[in-house]
Formats: structure tokens, sequence, C-alpha cells
């Protein structure tokens, strides 16, 4: 099954017309025409099955002819992530966490960052792709780039984590202490790693304190077995 994603159907309509980009690429591209079938999610759940009654490359028009609701994740997993030097590797993430099974990304900025400006736009783009293709109907949700400081003040998650690659002391497996089923924000930090005084921050605002193995691993790789893990947990997906 073809997936398509639009943010601009509604549960309510009957009847929807694509805009101009979208309806060149369905009728032109995709070589789409009148009668064919369409599905179609709004990222908030929805799969649209809808069948084409204006095959017009301008202005592609469809019949919704049945509306499922899909269920969402049996959790919530926010992962805050600290952008990478090269914006290739902080895409990759996005990608391949979207199609594990993510809730929310928050690009963070640290004191060891050395990548402070992200191109919100592409980001998003790059995460509406790798929802259709895993065939996803839940959009995962983009915040803002945050100073850490500043995010550590508005979580409010049910279980915090900070992985982070300083001494081992005191510090426990994510396996071991993630719980399924419910609200959970990991922090990831830059390559160079959270700093001494931010980690202690963010343990005095309740985060925990975890490994995810023995090796020491690039940003965008400790947020992928971050998220693979929570995914297990809760025994949804696998890599």
């Amino acid at each position: 099954m073809q997936l398509f994603f639009n943010a601009r159907i509604q549960a309510s309509d009957t009847t929807f017309t694509f805009d101009k980009a979208e309806s060149k690429h369905i009728v032109q591209v995709l070589r789409k025409t009148k009668g064919s079938l369409l599905y179609i999610t709004d990222g908030l759940g929805h799969l649209f099955i809808a069948e084409i009654i204006t095959a017009n490359p301008k202005n592609c028009a469809i019949v919704v002819k049945k509306i499922e609701r899909k269920a969402p994740l049996p959790y919530h997993l926010h992962l805050a992530v600290a952008p990478t030097k090269m914006n290739e590797r902080f895409e990759w993430f996005l990608e391949k966490a979207t199609e594990i099974g993510i809730s929310e990304i928050t690009p963070i900025i640290c004191e060891r960052s050395e990548r402070k400006i992200i191109k919100p736009e592409r980001l998003k783009k790059i995460i509406q792709t790798a929802t259709k293709q895993s065939l996803r109907y839940y959009l995962p949700k983009l915040n803002e780039a945050i100073f850490l400081s500043d995010f550590l003040l508005k979580d409010h998650s049910r279980q915090k984590f900070i992985a982070h690659c300083q001494s081992a002391q005191n510090r426990f497996l994510l396996q071991d202490k993630v719980k399924p089923n419910t609200t959970t924000t990991i922090l990831i930090g830059p390559e160079g790693d959270f700093t001494a005084k931010e980690i202690e921050t963010a343990k005095k605002t309740g985060y925990l304190a975890v490994l995810l193995g023995n090796s020491r691993l690039r940003t965008e790789t400790a947020a992928i077995v971050a998220c693979h893990t929570v995914a297990i947990t809760n025994n949804f997906g696998s890599i």
C-alpha cells in the first residue's frame, strides 16, 4: 500500500481536492487515473480510503469512501537530542526514529553543541516522508530548538532519563529502568557529551542517568538505540 500524507484533509470531509503540486505528483508522476484508490493519512490517526473523481494535474479531486481510526502508540516517547555537526546525521536519526516509533522530538542546544541552528521545514518533510514510508498514521511532533536549561524547566514526563558518557557510577541500563505504557523523555547530548554541570542539573529536575550499552555511541546512534529500547519495552516494532 502506498500511503499519502496531507495535513489539510479532515475527518468530516466527503470530498477533497489536492493542491497543484500534489495533484501533479499524483496524476503525472504516479500516473493515477479516475477511479484509482488512494490511501491518505492526516497524521492524526485517520486513514482515508478515497477514489479519484477528477484526475487533473492541477486540481486532482477525490471522494472519501471510508475512514478508519488507527490506534496510537502504546507509549509517548519524547527524545530531546542535540543537533549534530553534520545535518545528514540528524536527518538520518529523524527518519529512523519515525520508522521505529516516536511521538515527539525536540532539538536541544547544550554547552558543547557545535550546531545551534536547524532548518525545521526540511526536517518536517523528512518526518513526513518517513511516516508515509513506514505506514504510520501519527506524525511525530517536531518542536523548535531550545536551550537545555529551558527544556529542563518545561518537561513533565512521568519517567525521565539522561544518557551520557561520563563515569558509570550511579548509572543504570535504560532497558532495566524504562517502564512500558507511559510518557518518557530521554536526553541525548552533543558529540562532546553533556557537561558535568548539565548532568547534575538534569538529575536535580528528576532525570535518571542511564547507559545505552557498553559502546560509546555517536549522538544519532545513541538516539536510535534509545528509541528502539523503548519500542521493544512496549513490544512495539523492531529494527
